[in-house]
Order: structure tokens, then C-alpha cells, then sequence
């Protein structure tokens, strides 16, 4: 019967152009002019079904770093649909499979937005995306995938049951058939999709709702149990209960009890996860795994040309968000870049002492993520602290941002040994400088002010650029070779009043994907926007400043 579902089935096939065969005639650019469910890719392979259990013995696990932001279509045996509830890990012929957290839409519905998760670790969401998903005429769907952020991640697909016909009567129509609970009849009036209760008031769940395959359930956060009710979640009191919630060692105190790491890993923000020391700086990341936990295996990276290097104690694994694999994605209002340490047992033993293995493999995720709106002024450089480290090895950064004044139109030579001094009708010439140039990136400079001191709320404060806009006629922008620099000339002011002899300049810049037609970078100019609708800024975003200057204005001649 499931094999019936993907390749039997009457659906009324419409006209749709299979890429494969005309690569070479259709362009990207082309792809999403077109309607999409007439317009896409398939994903046909067995391998993806959730019915296919990974096994390593017959090749390696399988990843879709090739998905790039295209519409695609399940079909022949990879399935009729994302699944839309949990799928375990080392399914769909990866470590991380991926499944739609939502339910599918209506016809009527057009493109809608839905999450995607990849399940691993437990963790039925350990990595989530966003994908765009469409109901199409012919009873089927097609979804916009993203690019995983890291391997190993595939897509999963799923044959959906077909209904029962025989409904003893009780067929609200006489072309329905009935489905089995938890599920609901699909646009195509014959395949029964599951029904995602976490959408209706989370489950009744008080913290988090998983889906599940016509079923779901009630978890809750780090620290804290559920209830009897099996909804309800409430504080751990002891080492007792289940450990504390502590992923390593639980220990006793008069106040309750506290989670502990071993040597060498680092108690994350939750304080109940030990995770690797991960280090995000402005031009590397670095990460540091104890030789206890890695024993007789060798560490790479993506790219396994990129592998670690053991100082005795430690085994460091040094990349940049532009080598060994690094995957650099905007996801909301943060940049994140991604990679995975991968352990496997030494083919013969190494000089470093290591004879035996402990374990089979060793998986770990690192991500760094970066804020994407800044406020930098003229002068600074970054301070890069090091907050604690988030669950999952994922970390903070800064994103390697800096605003130069420069000596003349070329842009090429900026004041580095000291300060600029002008005088009053000369050029100034700034600009918002990536110190890494990353593909697939760019930046838009919301606005720019100048201050007479360093204080961001100094007033007066007369803008330059506002809301993506010009606000001064006087301001001329040049074209920069990279999409994340911003080149600017201006004539030389100085605020009214004889103490005001310096001017601070505030830029606020915003980073995007290069190839999101939607983003607020795309947009450009934008007045009397509604940030509070945009989606672009947060409390946390917002409150990273950078301060700095000046710029001496000589005007006593």
C-alpha cells in the first residue's frame, strides 16, 4: 500500500518542469519567477523515506548541502510529504533528519511559512530553519528548503496512509473516506496527514509539545520534570530526579544541588549542560575538547582536510568563518555560523600515546553566532568578551565590523596613527568595513549620526543617513566592491557653539543573506518603517554598542 501511495495513485499530474533534464535552459533566477508547483525539483530517492534506518557499513551518512533555496517536490519512493511529527536520528539516511513542525496548508492558504527541525541527541529540534511551504492544484506540495546550516542533515519524506473507504455510513460527503484519529484528510481527498496537535493551544502542554506521528507529547525545559498529568512541568528538588537534569554530575548542597563538568567541558547557561569550551572571535573559531572525551580518535572538521591538533591536554580545532566547511546562514536577527567535529577511531596508533577507543564515534555541533545590527563609531575596535557558552556548543561572537575614516576617495588608506583633523569644507570620507569577507552576505546601513562627544544620546545629533535613506543631499555613497562594505563622502561640519570642536560619528548596520529578496537590506531606503513590526531588531540586538571617535574639526581658519 505504501509503495501505491507514491507511484500508483491517480492525481491528475499538471505540467511541471523536471530540472534534471533541462539544467542547463533554466536558471535560478528563472526558478522563482515561476509558480512553484509548476516549477520545481524532485526528491526522489529511497533514502529519504523515514522509513530508511541509516546504516554506516553500506556508506556514509548522507547530507543536503546541495539544497540551496529552491522549490522541491517528494516524490516516487522518497514519499508524498515532509513528515510533519518527529522523526528519530540516523533516519532518512543521516545522523539529523529534518521534518516539518506545522502542519501542511490549504490550497487557499498560498505560500506559508513553517519551521524545520532536525532531530538529534534526543532532541526532536535540536536545529530548526524556516522553510516555505505550497498546496498545489494537483493535490500535492512543494517547499522552499534552505541549506542546512551543518552536516549531516537531510530532508525527510513520507508515504501517508491512504483513507479508509469504508465508513459505515458516517462519510461527510459521499467522495470522502474516513481517516484514523489523530490524522485528517489530505487536498488530494485520499491520503490521510497527520494532525499536529502542538498547533492548537500547545497541546495543553505548559513548556514544549513534540509532535508526534498522530500522537504527540509533553516535554519540559533543562532542570524541570513533568507531573503526573503529564502536561504540567515543575522544578527538579534533587540529584535524586533523574539526576538533576544534569547531563554529567550532580552534586548535593545545603540550597538543593548544582550540576557539575568534568575536566576540560564547561557548564553552559542552562547550568545543567556540559558542552566544549568554543571560543567565536572576530576572525576564527576555535574549539577545545579534552583528550579524555576524544581517546583513540582522530577530529575533522566538514571539510576533513580541516583536523585537530592535540596539545597534550586538549585536542584544538582552529577554522575561520570562511574555511573547512563553515556554513555562514542569517537566521532572524542573528548570523550564525556552523560547522561539526566529527571523532573517528585512528586507523593505526598515534605518537601522542593513543592505543585504544572508548567509543565509535564522536559527534559534536559548533555554531557561533553573531548579532546582526550594530552601532559602531568611528575608531573603535571590537572589545571581543567571551559570554558563557549556549547549549549545543553554540557560542556568542562579535561580527568583525569596524568604521574607518579614510584619506581620500580610493578608500584604501585609513587614519590608523592618529586622529583625523579637517578643516571646514574638506571631504570626509568613512565607511562600514568588514575585517572577514563572507560570501553570500550583505549589509545595509540604517543609519548614521554624528554627535559632538562620544555619548550615543548626546544632543544635538544631526543624522546622515536615516532609515536606509540619505537624510543630508550632501552625503554621496560610492560603490564598494564588497557587499558588506559601505563607502561614504560628506563635507566636513562642525556643531554650532565655540566648545564644539569634535564630531563622533554612530553608524547602525544590519547584515542579511544576500539572496533573501524579502530581507530589510533588500528593501534599501525605507522611511517611516515600523521597527517594532520588521522583525529585524531585539532587546538584545539592539543594546550592542560600540562607542569611539574622534574627529578633530580644525575651523580657526
Amino acid at each position: 500500500m505504501l509503495q501505491s501511495a507514491a507511484a500508483g495513485r491517480p492525481r491528475g499530474m499538471p505540467p511541471f518542469l523536471l530540472l534534471t533534464c533541462l539544467s542547463g535552459l533554466i536558471t535560478p533566477a528563472l526558478l522563482r519567477a515561476l509558480d512553484p508547483c509548476s516549477a520545481y525539483i524532485s526528491l526522489n530517492e529511497p533514502w529519504r523515506n523515514t522509513d530508511h534506518q541509516l546504516d554506516e557499513s553500506q556508506g556514509p551518512p548522507l547530507c543536503d548541502s546541495h539544497v540551496d533555496g529552491e522549490w522541491y517536490r517528494f516524490t516516487s519512493m522518497a514519499g508524498d510529504a515532509m513528515p510533519t511529527f518527529c522523526i528519530p536520528e540516523n533516519h532518512c539516511g543521516t545522523h539529523a533528519p529534518v521534518w516539518l513542525n506545522g502542519s501542511h496548508p490549504l490550497e487557499d492558504d498560498g505560500i506559508v511559512q513553517r519551521q524545520a527541525c532536525a532531530s538529534f541527541s534526543g532532541n526532536c529540534c535540536l536545529w530548526n530553519t524556516t522553510v516555505e511551504v505550497k498546496a498545489c492544484p494537483g493535490g500535492y506540495y512543494v517547499y522552499r528548503l534552505t541549506k542546512p546550516s551543518v552536516c549531516f542533515h537531510v530532508y525527510c519524506g513520507h508515504f501517508y496512509d491512504i483513507c479508509d473507504e469504508d465508513c459505515n455510513g458516517n462519510c461527510p460527503d459521499a467522495s470522502d473516506c474516513a481517516c484514523a484519529p489523530g490524522t485528517r484528510l489530505g487536498p488530494d481527498k485520499q491520503t490521510c496527514f497527520d494532525e499536529n496537535e502542538c498547533e492548537l493551544n500547545n497541546g495543553g502542554c505548559s513548556e514544549i509539545c513534540v509532535n508526534l506521528k498522530n500522537s504527540y507529547r509533553c516535554e519540559c525545559g533543562v532542570g524541570r520534570v513533568l507531573r503526573s498529568d503529564g502536561k504540567t512541568c515543575e522544578d527538579i528538588e534533587g540529584c535524586h530526579n533523574t539526576n538533576g537534569g544534569c547531563s554529567h554530575s550532580c552534586l548535593a548542597t545545603k540550597k538543593g544541588y548544582q550540576c557539575e563538568c568534568p575536566r576540560g567541558l564547561v557548564l553552559s547557561e542552562d547550568n545543567h549542560t556540559c558542552q566544549v569550551p568554543v571560543s567565536c572571535k572576530s576572525d576564527t573559531i576555535e574549539v577545545n575538547i579534552p583528550r579524555d572525551l576524544v581517546g583513540g580518535l582522530e577530529l575533522f572538521l566538514t571539510n576533513t582536510s580541516c583536523q585537530g591538533v592535540s596539545n597534550g591536554t586538549h585536542v584544538n580545532i582552529l577554522f575561520s568563518l570562511k574555511t573547512c566547511g563553515t556554513v555562514v546562514d542569517v537566521v532572524n536577527d542573528k548570523i550564525v555560523a556552523s560547522n561539526l567535529v566529527t571523532g573517528l577511531p585512528k586507523q593505526t596508533p598515534g605518537s601522542s600515546g593513543d592505543v585504544i577507543v572508548r567509543t565509535s564515534k564522536l559527534l559534536i555541533p559548533v555554531a557561533c553566532e553573531f548579532p546582526r545590527l550594530y552601532t559602531i563609531s568611528e575608531g573603535y575596535v571590537p572589545n571581543l568578551r567571551n559570554p558563557p557558552l549556549e547549549i549545543r556548543s553554540r557560542s556568542r561572537g562579535v561580527f568583525p565590523f569596524i568604521l574607518e575614516i579614510f584619506k581620500d576617495k580610493e578608500f584604501e588608506e585609513p587614519y590608523r596613527e592618529a586622529l583625523p583633523t579637517l578643516k571646514l569644507r574638506d571631504a570626509l570620507y568613512f565607511g562600514i568595513e568588514p575585517l572577514v569577507h563572507v560570501s553570500g552576505l550583505q549589509s545595509l546601513v540604517e543609519s548614521c549620526f554624528a554627535t559632538p562627544t562620544s555619548a550615543m544620546d548626546e544632543v544635538p545629533k544631526y543624522y546622515l543617513i536615516r532609515d536606509g535613506c540619505v537624510s543630508d543631499d550632501s552625503v554621496k555613497q560610492y560603490t564598494a566592491r564588497d557587499r558588506l562594505a559601505k563607502h561614504f563622502q560628506v563635507p566636513v561640519f562642525k556643531f554650532v557653539g565655540k566648545d564644539h570642536k569634535k564630531v563622533f560619528l554612530h553608524c547602525r548596520v544590519l547584515v542579511c543573506g544576500m539572496l533573501d529578496e524579502r530581507s530589510r537590506c533588500a528593501q534599501g531606503c525605507h522611511r517611516r518603517m515600523r521597527r517594532d513590526t520588521a522583525g529585524e531588531e531585539t532587546d538584545d540586538v539592539q543594546n550592542k554598542v560600540l562607542t569611539g571617535g574622534p574627529i578633530i574639526i580644525d575651523w580657526g581658519n
